[in-house]
């Protein structure tokens, strides 16, 4: 299973939105004219959309579970995420890109408009409620939640981050219980510090994963106070890692 990550700058979201591609003009996967659920209705409205879904549908006729799961259980996961969705494209194209990682084959372009919506909705969601105040961890994909900064270290928790050198990585803590982990110096934690206002937005849950391993999921998030912002996993290595 592969699974990217990635740190944009706020400006990044507003330029591509309003970008263009040919591959958008493909897709989707099933008849719009049969499209009942909410999720499938936004889908067919949109061409970006349509496009994903043709890709997510092309992409699992290849898809081998790295780790012995059932094929189809891991593909009605990943429906189940994406239809919960409703009609909010910032979290069916999250659980789209999802799929596209689970089945080994997300364009650059996708992930690139991932991050353009989840950005854009991270701040709507800040601008709406004037003063925040801490909520639970997301849970569901294309949720959004408030949490301030608890700690800012190293990839292994050893020195602060502000003073440690980059290729000692970057790890955060937060106080909804989230966690957030590089092998990198992370530029949008490197520019955070402890006690920032944060809002955080659930974008990947892995499906094909070994029994009760939980890790990897991604969250993408924005400082308020430090206007950066990062998409990183939870923990040092994804579900079936060393």
């Amino acid at each position: 299973m592969r699974l990217h990550t990635c740190a944009v700058a706020l400006f990044v979201g507003a330029s591509f939105l309003g970008a263009s591609s040919p591959a958008w003009a493909e897709g989707p996967s099933f008849d719009c004219r049969k499209a009942r659920l909410p999720a499938e209705r936004a889908i067919c409205s949109d061409p970006k959309m349509s496009a994903i879904d043709a890709l997510v549908t092309k992409a699992y006729a290849s898809f081998e579970p790295a780790f012995g799961g059932d094929k189809r259980t891991i593909a009605r996961a990943l429906v189940a995420d994406r239809n919960a969705c409703g009609t909010d494209p910032a979290c069916i194209v999250s659980a789209q890109n999802n799929a596209l990682q689970t089945y080994g084959s997300a364009p650059s372009w996708v992930e690139e408009y991932n991050i353009a919506l989840i950005g854009k909705k991270a701040l709507d969601f800040a601008v709406a409620t004037p003063k925040p105040t801490d909520q639970p961890l997301p849970a569901s994909i294309g949720k959004c939640g408030f949490t301030h900064i608890k700690t800012l270290t190293t990839r292994l928790g050893d020195d602060p981050l502000e003073t440690a050198s980059p290729e000692a990585g970057s790890a955060a803590t937060f106080t909804n219980g989230g966690t957030a982990v590089s092998y990198d110096r992370e530029p949008g934690l490197a520019s955070s510090k402890v006690g920032d206002t944060i809002v955080m937005c659930l974008i990947s849950i892995p499906r094909d994963c070994p029994k009760d391993d939980l890790r990897g999921r991604v969250y993408y998030a924005v400082d308020l106070a430090a206007k950066g912002s990062w998409a990183l996993p939870d923990s040092q290595h994804l579900c079936g890692g060393a």
